[in-house]
């Protein structure tokens, strides 16, 4: 199955071939292909190396240095092996996939009706809702799954680019009561606050007497890259995840512009996690 960094590269490259108004044949004859290479290429069933993108993007007349940048470097590693591939065990593909997409973001928006954002959760939050919600996890893997969602939370302070991360959580997910462990919650909203105290991370709270608004259909990550790859989006249930790419990414970048108006302003948000935080001490 090919990588998702090898699909978004090939998106990518259909998507300037369209834009420099060439056909498929008329750009794998520049390149001195046939067609049908050109083609798996875009449909992610055949690698292309760094310097073949580099001379393909010139015959789409691109001079943008931070497009050859960024797709040479998608070239190059496409078929990369992450750090999460030592819990390939219990890491699905799926969320493999999803791993890969947020260590290779610029910006994710995030919208959480139920849970808070793995990005922001402490290990026991992460223990104690994984073992909550999981229907056939072990807790050797329930521990692996937690150890995967804290090392994940590296994006947001790596030192090239820190990933730019905006959270919109439900404040209904802030209510949430533990019961082997009554201390998670307030750990949890310690956190947040720390979190938002980062100059790459925003939060706001969403509070329980919110006018309607786009997010009542459900939570979703709004995933944007650098250079021209397109944005994509995640969604998550029981069934596991499902991508949405391409243009039907659209009505999500609209509905994360209303979804953050109802939501409480950055200041009202933090106060509220602290009146929060000191009500869970009781």
């Amino acid at each position: 199955m090919p990588t998702i960094r090898r699909r978004r590269l090939g998106t990518t490259l259909r998507k300037l071939r369209n834009d420099a108004g060439l056909t498929l044949e008329e750009a794998a004859e520049a390149m001195g292909w046939q067609p049908p290479k050109l083609s798996k290429i875009e449909n992610a069933r055949q690698k292309i190396q760094p310097a073949q993108v580099t001379t393909l993007l010139k015959a789409y007349k691109i001079t943008d240095a931070e497009v050859f940048t960024a797709l040479e470097n998608l070239a190059r590693d496409a078929d990369k092996k992450g750090w999460w591939q030592t819990y390939s065990g219990v890491v699905s593909p799926s969320y493999a996939d999803y791993i890969s997409l947020e260590d290779d973001a610029e910006r994710i928006c995030e919208w959480t009706p139920l849970v808070i954002p793995g990005l922001l959760q402490t290990a026991n939050y992460a223990m104690e809702t994984m073992a909550g919600t999981t229907l056939s996890r072990t807790p050797q893997e329930i521990t692996a799954l937690a150890e995967v969602r804290r090392a994940r939370q590296a994006v947001l302070s790596r030192p090239d680019k820190p990933l730019e991360f905006w959270a919109i959580i439900h404040e209904a997910a802030l209510h949430q009561r533990f019961a082997v462990r009554p201390e998670t919650m307030r750990e949890q909203l310690r956190r947040l606050a720390e979190a938002a105290q980062l100059p790459n991370v925003t939060l706001q709270i969403m509070p329980l007497d919110s006018t309607a608004h786009p997010g009542i259909l459900g939570g979703f990550s709004l995933v944007s890259f650098p250079g021209p790859a397109p944005d994509i989006v995640l969604l998550e249930n029981l069934s596991g995840a499902t991508y949405v790419e391409g243009d039907g990414t659209s009505p999500f970048a609209q509905a994360v512009e209303r979804i953050r108006a109802a939501a409480l302003p950055v200041e009202d948000s933090l106060a509220r996690l602290s009146i929060l935080e000191e009500g869970h001490r009781t």
